[in-house]
């Protein structure tokens, strides 16, 4: 550690849904000293920073001397990464790969914030160790990007798979799980057809940041393994959040219409990619556990 006093921790996406919750995680801790790192949503005293310019990136890391960088920037829209292929790679594959060479040379530790897409949903649960196999080209960028940052000799670097997240957002679209509230409480008479073939693991971007919070303070003696699982453990297809929903919020679901035949069009999605999470509770045994939250209890505490 850099200064005896303070843990220096670098997040960067910190304006966004998972990097904000994060940001804020270790700047109410004491013990920390924080830097948010932001580009397209620059606010609340973050630093705005291009990690795509490779030297301005290297002089504000070797400045603030980070014991940890978090690294939640990402493309995380499938569709869009499916339009724009090519600046989803930069951002998924060239920019993690980068913060992992600046990780053997500035001896700071690298989580790169990864994905349950890196599977392609047919044999769950998956273990750290699966084989990864995406089936659509978030998930391939998202892969590549675990590669770039496993690759780099020297590094101490650290990937953390999540599944799909909800929390706290400026707007409910920001969320593949909070927008579903928005139609439920749709009075317009529109009719939704609803998946209720693929089974998801909504997991609570509170939840996660409290947990990076915690790895950051494990004793040397715990020793992190290259891939870790995050996941809340309750499965839902969008179907039945939408009826957990309804039921919270006193709402009518009778718009919002159950499809449970495989998706024909759009972009390709995995079945289940259920997270085993087993290494990880292991890892933190003493130190909080998983520790998650169900969906029930988050929406109603406000964690949504």
């Amino acid at each position: 550690m850099s200064s005896t006093t303070s843990l220096r921790v670098v997040v960067t996406g910190a304006s966004g849904m998972l990097g904000s919750q994060v940001y804020n995680a270790f700047k109410q801790d004491d013990g920390c000293t924080v830097l948010g790192l932001a580009h397209s949503r620059t606010k609340d005293g973050l630093r705005n920073l291009d990690l795509t310019d490779e030297s301005s990136t290297e002089e504000t890391l070797t400045v603030f001397k980070p014991d940890w960088v978090i690294h939640c920037a990402a493309e995380r829209r499938p569709d869009i990464a499916e339009k724009d292929p090519d600046a989803a790679r930069v951002i998924n594959v060239s920019v993690p790969g980068n913060l992992a060479k600046l990780s053997k040379a500035l001896k700071f530790k690298l989580v790169y914030i990864s994905t349950d897409y890196v599977f392609d949903g047919t044999s769950p649960p998956y273990t750290p160790s699966s084989p990864t196999n995406p089936l659509n080209l978030y998930g391939q960028t998202k892969r590549d990007g675990e590669i770039a940052v496993l690759s780099m000799t020297g590094s101490q670097s650290i990937v953390l798979r999540v599944p799909v997240l909800y929390g706290p957002v400026e707007k409910n679209s920001d969320s593949a799980i909070n927008v579903l509230l928005d139609y439920v409480a749709d009075t317009s008479g529109k009719r939704y057809k609803m998946d209720h073939y693929a089974t998801r693991y909504p997991t609570n971007v509170v939840d996660i940041a409290d947990f990076l919070l915690r790895l950051t303070k494990l004793p040397p003696s715990r020793v992190i393994p290259p891939i870790l699982h995050y996941s809340a453990g309750e499965p839902f297809t969008k179907y039945e959040i939408c009826l957990v929903l309804a039921r919270i919020r006193g709402l009518s679901h009778e718009h919002i219409i159950a499809d449970a035949e495989p998706p024909k069009e759009g972009t390709p999605r995995p079945r289940d990619c259920q997270l085993y999470t087993r290494e990880t509770e292991e890892l933190m045994e003493g130190y909080g556990g998983l520790s998650w939250t169900p969906f029930e209890e988050a929406v109603n505490s406000g964690m949504f």
